[in-house]
């Protein structure tokens, strides 16, 4: 499952959420609803991108994924964005192995 790029929206009201702490836990809850919603978990994640418009943020990034995704944590990579949609501060997207059976 290809998970394409979550930001900070907020779905129930299609608004960004304020603040880059905000922002990171709308996302990776964005990221577990979609996987959810696919009848996987985070647990299936393998892979995953972060896109940061401050890389200084990555600390925040790694203690929020501690708590959404168990260990062994899925490979990942930090990019810096100059810019990113809607002016969010944060994005990620993320493939996720399911199991065939399940599906």
């Amino acid at each position: 499952l290809y998970i394409s790029g979550q930001i900070g929206l907020d779905p129930a009201t299609g608004n960004m959420v304020e603040g880059i702490d905000n922002q990171i836990q709308r996302v990776f809850n964005n990221l577990k609803a979609v996987a959810e919603a696919a009848g996987a978990s985070l647990a299936n994640t393998v892979k995953i991108n972060v896109y940061l418009v401050d890389l200084a943020n990555f600390a925040k990034v790694n203690e929020a994924m501690a708590k959404f995704f168990p260990q062994p944590y899925p490979a990942r990579a930090a990019i810096a964005a100059a810019a990113l949609p809607r002016g969010a501060l944060v994005e990620a997207d993320a493939v996720l192995v399911l199991d065939a059976a399940a599906t």
